[in-house]
């Protein structure tokens, strides 16, 4: 059915793909809601002091840009590269004004707790489509109310739900009780009270992605303007081959100069590494420091704080009563997880997709942005653009604009998989694996799909 006025589109986070889906939705002139449980990109800010991989030049959705534009706004330098809090200030919160002035009905403060089909559960099979669905959402004040919806595109994302220290994916023993001593975010080294709290202190870094690296660069400027500071990084696989990118091969510049910083701060004497380590306790010490015990009884010891940068997964939950196809692994789109799973796959090439395989059998329930990726890193904001193109060409009854997808990412100079923790060779995604002893090889602007 065509959103309405009585039955809009409903778009879930004001996210930068959320907001260019109803940038999109305003230009094809679909009645849009757009529901934040939080402010407009509360994701964003959580790591607002992080500097981005992307150029603005790859950060503005071009419908986004044209309504901006005829506002009056002024683009950033295309070539700079803003951090997240730059982000929101020069283009996210000037959207959402103008989207707000367009005729969006964008709610902040408003958490969905469910979306169903209205009076049908998940058992109830016939008729679904021909009913609207039913968004169940609660706002800051505890206001209860039921919104009716054509269309439901969910960009809600990941960043609420960190995953743990536990190498199996649950928190370990100690973990919640010393909830205090551990933070799932990279540490804003300028910020006075987390100064106060790490100068001088044993740091221990867990995770082995752009998070980590952020962190251990954070962290050994904290320990250059602070002596004494120390840094552990506990990575689950067995080396540091492939942590670090692809650095000057990787298409993304800053990526690969993060990369390249990353691999100096790990190389300096502030920085200890220790691989094959999964977390299996957190315990306290008679002095109330802290020890990491890994599954083979190995011990870090004198733990003073602890920062678990090992990625995110998405919350289904309120989703639970509408009908999804979902790989199992992942928690992606079914049809997307084999372009995307690190266990296969690192180059960063992705095959163009668009509304039909980021639709859900439910039939017009979208995953889009982050939440499309499940629980895969390498999400960047050029493929949720994209997406969410398709998606509301789509909900809008153009099929051939929704089908008529294209995608080009940079790469990242790193072509294949994650090295297996057990020291089995990673497999090459887009080349032949090169046999030992002998140089990688680096694949660069592989065509796929």
């Amino acid at each position: 059915m065509l959103p309405t006025h009585q039955l809009p589109l409903v778009v879930v986070g004001a996210g930068p793909i959320g907001l260019a889906a109803a940038a999109h939705a305003i230009e094809r002139g679909l009645p849009t809601v757009v529901l934040e449980q939080g402010e407009v990109g509360e994701a964003v800010l959580g790591w607002g002091h992080v500097r981005l991989f992307s150029p603005w030049s790859e950060l503005v959705d071009a419908a986004a840009r044209r309504l901006l534009e005829a506002a009056g706004w002024a683009a950033p330098d295309p070539d700079a590269v803003p951090d997240g809090r730059g982000w929101v200030r020069e283009y996210l919160a000037p959207l959402a004004r103008v989207l707000v002035d367009a005729g969006v009905d964008l709610r902040t403060g408003a958490r969905v707790e469910g979306v169903a089909r209205e009076g049908r559960d998940l058992l109830v099979a016939g008729g679904r489509e021909d009913v609207p669905f039913a968004v169940h959402l609660v706002t800051g004040a505890g206001h209860e109310e039921t919104l009716r919806a054509a269309a439901v595109v969910d960009c809600s994302g990941t960043a609420g739900r960190p995953n743990p220290l536990g190498a199996d994916g649950w928190p370990v023993p100690g973990e919640r009780a010393h909830a205090d001593a551990v933070t799932y975010a990279v540490p804003d080294v300028e910020d006075p009270a987390v100064v106060a709290r790490l100068a001088g202190a044993h740091v221990v870094v867990a995770g082995a992605g752009a998070s980590a690296q952020n962190a251990l660069v954070a962290l050994g400027r904290l320990a250059t303007a602070h002596p004494g500071s120390r840094v552990t990084w506990l990575l689950r696989r067995g080396d540091t081959a492939r942590a670090f990118g692809g650095g000057e091969a990787d298409e993304l510049e800053n990526r690969g100069r993060l990369g390249e910083a990353a691999r100096s701060v790990a190389g300096s004497e502030v920085v200890t590494t220790v691989t094959g380590f999964r977390t299996a306790a957190l315990e306290q010490a008679d002095d109330g420091r802290l020890s990491l015990v890994s599954l083979d009884g190995a011990r870090v010891g004198d733990v003073d704080h602890v920062v678990a940068v090992t990625g995110f997964r998405p919350d289904h939950s309120w989703l639970e009563q509408v009908h999804l196809d979902l790989d199992p692994e992942l928690g992606c789109p079914r049809g997307l997880a084999e372009e995307i799973h690190p266990a296969h796959h690192s180059c960063g090439t992705v095959a163009p997709h668009g509304a039909a395989m980021l639709r859900q059998p439910e039939g017009a329930l979208y995953l889009a942005g982050m939440k499309s990726y499940g629980c895969a890193p390498s999400f960047l904001a050029l493929t949720g653009f994209e997406q969410v193109r398709s998606i509301v060409a789509e909900v809008a009854g153009d099929h051939e604009a929704a089908a008529s997808v294209e995608l080009v990412l940079p790469e990242t100079g790193v072509c294949g998989a994650a090295p297996a923790f057990d020291g089995a060779p990673a497999a090459f995604c887009c080349a032949p694996s090169v046999p030992a002893g002998e140089p990688d090889l680096v694949q660069l602007g592989a065509t796929r799909g």
